[in-house]
């Protein structure tokens, strides 16, 4: 069977070796990003300062694959037409839609996704309403720790692989019992 999955040497389009590459090093997260599992990272706040620094940040990392909107409706349209994050960042107050509302209606429209809550306002009350109302993975707040937001998200989307996987393997043991 041939491997669908494009090779370092497809995706380094130069007949330069890696290392010797001018941009070697964007070269090769490239390359990674191309031939593994990256997770799916949506971003929403409507501050697009926010938007922009996350998936920044995210998008220098090879095992992930940021997606931002300003706004919940554009997410909420995004996952309609078929965007399955794996992990959802969202901010608690937004003029459309507070954040709390928005991880509902994703939860309800994709179940194993890893909901994480970021607000400036931080209180025990917003926070205990976040995770008993949506069922979010984790609340942090503003301004946060670029490395601890991301073994955050790394942690959410091993979660979100785990939580498929093993509804994979329910389901296939429910085939196997009713045969």
């Amino acid at each position: 069977m041939a491997d669908l999955e494009p090779s370092l040497d497809q995706v380094v389009d130069s007949d330069l070796p890696l290392h010797q590459h001018p941009d070697s090093d964007a070269v090769l997260a490239d390359a990674l990003k191309a031939s593994a599992e990256v997770g799916m990272v949506m971003v929403v706040d409507d501050e697009p300062m926010v938007t922009t620094s996350i998936c920044t940040m995210l998008d220098l990392e090879a095992d992930f694959d940021p997606s931002g909107y300003n706004s919940p409706l554009d997410a909420l349209a995004a996952i309609e037409l078929g965007f399955r994050p794996d992990v959802v960042i969202s901010d608690f107050l937004m003029p459309q839609m507070k954040g709390i509302e928005f991880l509902k209606r994703v939860r309800a429209q994709c179940p194993d996704a890893t909901l994480i809550l970021l607000t400036g306002y931080a209180d025990k009350e917003n926070a205990i309403q976040a995770i008993n109302e949506a069922g979010i993975y984790r609340y942090i707040e503003k301004p946060w720790d670029n490395e601890a937001l991301k073994i955050t998200i790394r942690n959410g989307l091993e979660r979100t692989r785990l939580l498929v996987r093993l509804r994979d393997k329910i389901e296939a043991l429910e085939v196997a019992r009713a045969e």
